[in-house]
C-alpha cells in the first residue's frame, strides 16, 4: 500500500510545482519540455520495456501521435488551470476525467454497464457541476476558471481513451508510453528552440531545473502507480480508488492549508460527490 500513497503524494507534488512555478518566473513549457525527457529517460533505465511489440505491423502509430500531442497540450492545460482555479478544484476535475473515459468505454470499448458505475456516473456529473461553480470572484475570472477545468477534464479523459485505443491494439501500455514521452519530448524541443530562437523565451538553466524535477515527480506518479498494481495484483479496483480518492482528498489538504485556497459551498459538495462517485465507479469494477 506504501506505493500508492507515493503515487498519490507524487501526483499531488506535481500539482504544487505547476502552482509555484508563475511565482518562481518559470516558462511553463520549457519546464514541461525538460519534464518528458526526464520521463523518457527515467522510464527507459528503471521499466524497461520491451520495444519489440512496436515493430508490429499492428502498432497503433496515430493513437501513440496523439498521445504525444496530447500528454504535453493537457499538462500546460493543467498548468493553467492550477493557476486559475486552484489545486483544489484542478486535481478533483483531472480525476473526474474517468467520467467520460467511462463512457467511452460503454460506447466505444464495449465495457458493461452496472449499476454502481452508472451511480457513479450520475452522481460524478453532479460533482462537476459543483466544482465548476462560480466560487464569487469576477464573472471574467470564474468563466475563465471554469473553461480551464473543462479543459482537465476533457483532456484527461482524451488521453484515457487513446490509452485504451493503444491496449486493445495489444501494445504494452509502458513501450506506449516510453514511446509517446519521447516523441512528446522531440515535438516540444523543436518549438522551444523556435521559441529561443526568435526571441520569444529564452531558454534558460532554471526551467531545465525545475523542468527536470517536475519530471521526476510526473515519472514517481507512473512507476508507484504500477508497482502498486504489481504488488496487489488481485485488488485493482482498490488501487483505483485508493490514486483517485487520494489525489482529491490531499489535494483539497494541500490546497487549503498550504496555499490557502477558497472554496465555495459548492465546490465542496463537489468534493464530496467526486470521492462517493470514485468509490462507487471502484465497487462496480469488482
Amino acid at each position: 500500500m506504501h506505493f500508492l500513497v507515493l503515487s498519490v503524494i507524487c501526483s499531488v507534488l506535481v500539482s504544487v510545482l505547476l502552482k509555484l512555478a508563475p511565482r518562481r518566473g518559470v516558462d511553463i513549457a520549457q519546464a514541461v519540455t525538460w519534464n518528458y525527457l526526464a520521463a523518457s529517460v527515467l522510464s527507459l533505465l528503471l521499466l524497461k520495456p520491451s520495444l519489440q511489440s512496436l515493430q508490429s505491423g499492428h502498432t497503433p502509430w496515430l493513437a501513440l501521435l496523439g498521445l504525444a500531442v496530447a500528454l504535453p497540450g493537457i499538462f500546460l492545460v493543467l498548468a493553467r488551470a492550477v493557476r486559475e482555479a486552484g489545486i483544489v478544484r484542478s486535481d478533483v476535475a483531472q480525476r473526474l476525467s474517468l467520467l467520460l473515459s467511462l463512457a467511452a468505454a460503454f460506447l466505444l470499448f464495449g465495457e458493461q454497464a452496472n449499476g454502481w458505475k452508472l451511480a457513479g456516473l450520475g452522481l460524478g456529473l453532479l460533482a462537476i457541476v459543483g466544482v465548476t461553480a462560480r466560487d464569487g470572484g469576477s464573472a471574467e475570472r470564474s468563466r475563465s476558471s471554469w473553461g480551464w477545468l473543462l479543459g482537465v477534464w476533457a483532456g484527461f479523459a482524451l488521453i484515457d481513451i487513446l490509452l485504451k485505443q493503444v491496449a486493445a491494439a495489444g501494445t504494452p501500455s509502458i513501450a506506449a508510453l516510453l514511446v509517446s514521452f519521447g516523441i512528446a519530448f522531440v515535438l516540444m524541443l523543436v518549438w522551444q528552440l523556435q521559441r529561443h530562437v526568435s526571441g520569444k523565451s529564452r531558454l534558460t538553466l532554471g526551467n531545465l531545473r525545475f523542468g527536470l524535477l517536475l519530471g521526476l515527480l510526473n515519472f514517481g506518479n507512473i512507476l508507484f502507480y504500477v508497482r502498486a498494481h504489481q504488488a496487489l495484483p488481485h485488488s485493482p479496483a482498490t488501487i483505483f480508488a485508493g490514486m483517485n480518492i487520494g489525489v482529491v482528498c490531499l489535494g483539497a489538504l494541500v490546497g487549503v492549508l498550504v496555499f490557502g485556497e477558497k472554496t465555495s459551498v459548492w465546490n465542496r459538495v463537489g468534493l464530496a460527490l467526486a470521492v462517493v462517485a470514485i468509490g462507487l465507479i471502484a465497487r462496480g469494477t469488482l
